[in-house]
């Protein structure tokens, strides 16, 4: 019966940490999600400020 005890408590908790593992799943996925986001606009932003160095002209010009 001593062996019983935690075994039983075990299937007691069980829907309790499902519903944490639920919530950890969740959070995951919006963790990655955001994460992707944040990769995405940080290239955009990377490609965007190396188009307009192109464009405009830098500190090293001769156009004094």
């Amino acid at each position: 019966m001593k062996q019983l005890r935690p075994f039983l408590l075990l299937l007691a908790a069980a829907p309790l940490l499902n519903g944490c593992l639920a919530i950890g799943a969740a959070a995951l996925v919006t963790d990655v999600a955001v994460g992707t986001v944040g990769n995405t606009v940080e290239a955009a932003v990377k490609v965007g400020g190396a188009a307009i160095d192109v464009v405009t002209p830098g500190d090293d010009d001769d156009d004094r």
